[in-house]
């Protein structure tokens, strides 16, 4: 049986990645209007997750650009 091991963190595209998810949260604003129910409370829970990963990237993108100011990368 094989493992699954997690994809290594790739600090070059996290900024690329912070762009998809706003966008994304953005597109799932939008179909929100037209959604119903269920769907509109799983859209909901879907962007607080995505609000927790974009405050995520953005403190991650800080550290890194502060790591380099300091001299560390």
């Amino acid at each position: 049986m094989a493992k699954n091991y997690p994809k290594p963190n790739d600090p070059a595209d996290n900024k690329e990645r912070l762009n998809k998810t706003i966008s994304n949260m953005e597109a799932a604003e939008e179909a929100m209007k037209f959604a119903t129910g269920e769907e509109r409370k799983k859209i909901k829970q879907s962007n607080e997750r995505r609000e927790e990963s974009i405050q995520d990237l953005k403190d991650e993108i800080h550290e890194e650009d502060q790591s380099r100011i300091n001299g560390y990368i």
